[in-house]
């Protein structure tokens, strides 16, 4: 052989070997997360996720890629978006922003993973045959918002000893016999009455607090649901109007101008979802992994608006807030 058909021959093998490492390299992992709400306000939670994923060793761009479909609010597509998953072959399906979401998710396929975030006990959904043994393909986070109600009202309490009348607000879907179930026979044991409304749309919140106006109670307490969390905005701009104090369950209604909240400490139940969704890139199987429940919980309080309202915090409330907003 000719010394330059050698050096010729040498550098194709060169410029083929990088093509030929590529082909063997395996295919970066892909995670479907599917969302009810748009993505307006969830950069945190979405950190939260990313977190989890890389304590358990995987980055997004890096070694997983994440396919994200957001329904905006419009229940009615998520069983479309949940299928564009399915069909996309994604190794496994994050979803979060109601039971609904992932009902969508478990209709639409029966193999693929899936790791939840839900609110209520995800038993009684079907998404799970036990807390400890989840069986099929789904797993994930109990955020226990739906078990707080009676925790929030004592809070609520403390924050206005003289109030007699409050109102709860909850949404239709999901149902909210749970919520409504623990929040009245917790405030009778508190001498409370309780008068439950409900809305499942921006119209209907409006409504409801012409409804409010009338019947006039102490406080509101909202309950648990993405669609009202996604409406945080609009209830805190209707509630400081009506100036109606009014206590939530998650932390983005008071940093969007709401009175105080009490809940799950939603970054870390976030989290946890990312890091089943590695756990679960790494082999193993829902039906191993136990539904996990959040055990970490925060009060915010935000001053300015107790300021508005007229409100003196108590010195002791203000002490066992995990954060007060100045």
């Amino acid at each position: 052989m000719k010394r330059r058909e050698f050096i010729a021959l040498l550098g194709g093998a060169a410029a083929a070997w990088p093509l030929a490492a590529r082909a063997q390299q395996p295919a970066m992992p892909v995670i479907g997360y599917l969302e009810s709400r748009s993505p307006d306000g969830m950069t945190d939670r979405l950190r939260a996720f990313r977190q989890g994923l890389k304590d358990t060793g995987y980055v997004e761009g890096e070694n997983v890629r994440i396919e994200y479909r957001w329904a905006e609010n419009q229940v009615d597509r998520l069983p479309i978006l949940a299928a564009e998953l399915v069909r996309q072959r994604v190794n496994v399906i994050a979803t979060t922003g109601g039971e609904d979401v992932a009902l969508a998710a478990k209709a639409a396929t029966k193999t693929i993973p899936i790791v939840f975030g839900v609110a209520q006990d995800p038993v009684p959904f079907g998404l799970v045959a036990s807390h400890s043994r989840p069986g099929g393909n789904a797993t994930g986070v109990n955020f226990l918002v739906a078990e707080l109600g009676s925790k929030q009202l004592g809070l609520l309490r403390e924050l206005i000893p003289a109030a007699a009348r409050v109102s709860l607000l909850v949404t239709p879907i999901p149902t909210p016999e749970r919520v409504t179930r623990d929040v009245t026979a917790a405030a009778s044991a508190m001498g409370l009455r309780v008068d439950v409304v409900q809305a499942s749309d921006s119209r209907e919140i409006e409504s409801v607090f012409g409804t409010l106006v009338h019947n006039k109670p102490d406080a509101l307490l909202v309950g648990p649901g993405a669609f009202l969390v996604s409406r945080r905005l609009q209830l805190a701009i209707l509630a400081a109007r009506h100036a109606l104090p009014a206590v939530y369950n998650v932390r983005e209604y008071p940093e969007a101008g709401g009175l105080m909240s009490y809940g799950t400490n939603v970054g870390d139940a976030y989290r946890q979802m990312g890091v089943y969704a590695g756990r679960i890139l790494k082999g193993a199987k829902p039906a191993d992994l136990p539904v996990v429940q959040s055990s970490k919980f925060e009060l915010v309080i935000n001053l300015p608006t107790a300021r508005a309202l007229g409100i003196e915090v108590p010195p002791n409330l203000l002490a066992r807030a995990d954060e007060v907003i100045e």
